[in-house]
This record gives structure tokens, C-alpha cells and sequence, in this order.
């Protein structure tokens, strides 16, 4: 399977929808003469050609580096499904408010928790459940600091972290008095994402969406995303980078890396990813990083705007490695 199998000439139109064999298609920039014409498929759709085209903002993405056709080819088949509803969302969210894109992305994430290529994710994972993690709070007249403290578990974001976040970006939300966050965490990890073993706990989609609707961490934070700062070292994936991706300013080591993994899963970004990504980076970079779950490091980030800067900073509170203290 490469890309000349899935090329798409638009003299032709789309692919039969039905047709299963068309998890995604590329086509050519330059060979399509009305975008307006023919309107999106249900599927993925990548442009192969230069990203200032102006017919670039008709497609999902534009390939480019790190990002190979073959990824994205793999990828998107193995979780088909997944790989479409993420793209409609992202078309879908283009022109909406943040509260609202958050919604719509919490719905979309529950449609697929119940299907069937998440079913088939949760059958075949395996479980191994570690201490809960804490987020430490401190306050400095006008600035709040705000830790996530679970370096065993590489800063896995657990109902316990996540409720803290809540709370914590509740009050930098409420309080006018409060004129900088800091987001930071402890260990060698920002953050691995969604503890992966809290996956599946609640089942009903409607019931976790509600969840999330009273619990995500995404919404307080964006209403003053301007004044959070964030700094990363090492992996930033999934939640962990889907909130960093919100702050107002965001910095990395040289060594950290960020990725999207959550189409592996049979899931798209559901901690606001799909929202901070796409208007911090633009909507083709986020599906890229979306379809592909490429990895990509601190120069491909700066290059893409992900990040603001490189920052080289010794980690946090080496020693709070130890989950039995106090």
C-alpha cells in the first residue's frame, strides 16, 4: 500500500464512501483546479505539495517531515474509524469558541469510546496500576505555581492529578489577583498523557462525557490561557501536551519530545488537545500529529510553533521520585 494507491484525481471525484478500502487519500495540490467545487470527503484527506498553496487550507494537512506518507498510511488503516471522526472535528472546529470546541470534541471522543476499535484497544492492553499522583500547589503573591508530582508513574495524569488541575486552574480562573501560572512537573517527564490504566473505567460514553463536561481541566484553563506559562522536559504526550498546548507561553528542554498517540487507541485527543493544537499550530500540523502519532522533537516543535522557545532547566524535585512519601 503507498500513496500511489490511494492518489485521488478530482476530475473524478471522491472514492465510494462505503468503500473500505479508502481510509484516507493524497492529492495533488496543483492538479485540483476548484477545491470550492467538490467540497471534503468523509475520510482523510492529504495534500502533497507546498503548505503556502492556497489550496493547502482544503485538505486535512499537508504532508511534511517528520511525517511520511507510509505512517500516515498505516496508521489511519489500522484505526480507520477514529482517524475520520478526528478530521471532521477539526473541520468542524475551525470558526467555534473555545467552550463550545471543547463540547464538541468531548462528544465526539465519547462516540468513539464506544466503538469498536477502542473495544478492541482496552482488550489487549494490560494493567498495571501505580500509587496516585498529587499536585502541589504554592502561591507567591501574584503568581500561583502549580505542580504535577507523580515522577514514578513519568507524571501519568490520573482522576487525582486531573481533579487537582481542575481545581487549580478554577482558582487562577476566579481570582483577578492572580497575574501569572506556572505549570511545571517533577522527574525526568512533563507529563505521558492519560493514565492509560484509568482507560475504560467508566464505559458509558454519555456518562464520561457528562465527566469531563464538570471535571476537564481544559476549560478553566483556557479562560486565562494567557497568563499560564508552561516548561517541559522530556515526553509531553497526550493530556500532558494537550493542556501545555493552551498556555500562553511554553517552553521545552532539548530534549522533549511531543506526540499525539491517542489514534493507536481507537480515541482522538480528548483533554482539549484537539482545540489547543489546532489553534496554536494550525489545523494540518494537528491532524499530522493526530494520524500519524509520529513523535516530534523540541526543533520540529519550535519550528511549528508548539513551543515558543528551548530552555535547557535541571529538573524539579529530583528526589520526589518516591511515591510512599508524605
Amino acid at each position: 500500500m503507498d500513496v500511489s494507491e490511494r492518489l485521488i484525481d478530482p476530475a473524478k471525484g471522491w472514492p465510494d464512501a462505503h468503500d473500505s478500502s479508502w481510509p484516507l487519500g493524497f492529492i495533488r495540490l496543483e492538479t485540483w483546479p476548484d477545491p470550492a467545487a467538490t467540497g471534503a470527503p468523509p475520510f482523510p484527506l492529504i495534500g502533497l505539495g507546498s503548505p503556502i498553496d492556497p489550496r493547502a487550507s482544503w485538505v486535512d494537512a499537508v504532508l511534511e517531515p517528520p511525517v511520511s506518507a507510509e505512517g500516515l498510511i498505516r496508521q489511519v488503516a489500522a484505526n480507520s474509524t477514529a482517524a475520520a471522526v478526528a478530521v471532521q472535528l477539526l473541520r468542524a472546529l475551525e470558526d467555534v469558541g473555545v467552550e463550545q470546541a471543547l463540547t464538541l470534541e468531548s462528544l465526539a471522543y465519547g462516540l468513539l469510546q464506544g466503538g469498536a476499535e477502542h473495544g478492541r484497544w482496552l482488550q489487549g492492553r494490560a494493567v498495571r496500576p501505580s500509587p496516585p499522583g498529587r499536585v502541589r500547589l504554592t502561591r507567591d503573591d501574584a503568581v500561583l505555581r502549580i505542580t504535577l508530582d507523580r515522577p514514578w508513574a513519568r507524571n501519568a495524569i490520573d482522576r487525582t492529578i486531573r481533579d487537582g488541575l481542575f481545581e487549580a486552574f478554577t482558582v487562577a480562573a476566579s481570582d483577578p489577583d492572580i497575574a501569572r501560572v506556572e505549570l511545571r512537573s517533577v522527574g525526568p517527564a512533563f507529563s505521558i498523557g492519560g493514565d492509560l490504566d484509568e482507560f475504560g473505567v467508566t464505559r458509558d460514553p454519555a456518562t464520561a462525557h457528562r465527566i469531563r463536561s464538570l471535571t476537564l481541566p481544559a476549560r478553566p484553563l483556557s479562560r486565562r490561557a494567557d497568563i499560564v506559562d508552561v516548561h517541559v522536559q522530556g515526553a509531553c504526550v497526550g493530556a500532558g501536551l494537550e493542556m501545555a498546548a493552551f498556555a500562553g507561553r511554553v517552553t521545552a528542554s532539548p530534549t522533549a519530545w511531543f506526540q499525539l498517540p491517542e489514534l493507536a487507541m481507537g480515541l482522538i485527543p480528548g483533554a482539549g488537545g484537539c482545540v489547543s493544537l489546532a489553534r496554536r499550530i494550525g489545523r494540518s500540523r494537528t491532524a499530522l500529529m493526530v494520524l500519524s502519532g509520529r513523535r516530534i522533537n523540541a526543533t520540529t516543535a519550535l519550528d511549528w510553533g508548539l513551543i515558543d522557545a528551548i530552555e535547557d532547566r535541571p529538573p524539579l524535585d529530583p528526589g520526589g521520585a518516591d511515591p510512599d512519601r508524605g
